[in-house]
């Protein structure tokens, strides 16, 4: 059984799945099914990769951390005494 990893495009979440002929992959986030198969990344490695990969990490973390500041704006202003 081969694994594979996947990008939803429903939700954007990027996993890895053991696929199985008898039951095809979701994701795990969503349970969407809607997936895109991406070019595994284990076996290359070169300094392009690295760096679109790190651009890519960093973009994600930048989002995450704007939804966290956000949340804690929202939180704040509901519960000031």
């Amino acid at each position: 059984m081969p694994l594979y990893d996947y990008e939803c495009r429903g939700c954007g979440h990027r996993f890895e799945a053991l696929v199985r002929p008898s039951s095809p992959a979701a994701c795990p986030s969503c349970q969407g099914q809607d997936l895109e198969q991406l070019l595994s990344l284990f076996a290359v490695s070169s300094d392009g990769t690295r760096r679109t990969n790190l651009q890519a990490a960093k973009k994600k973390n930048s989002k995450v951390l704007r939804e966290k500041q956000m949340a804690q704006l929202e939180y704040e202003k509901e519960h000031q005494h």
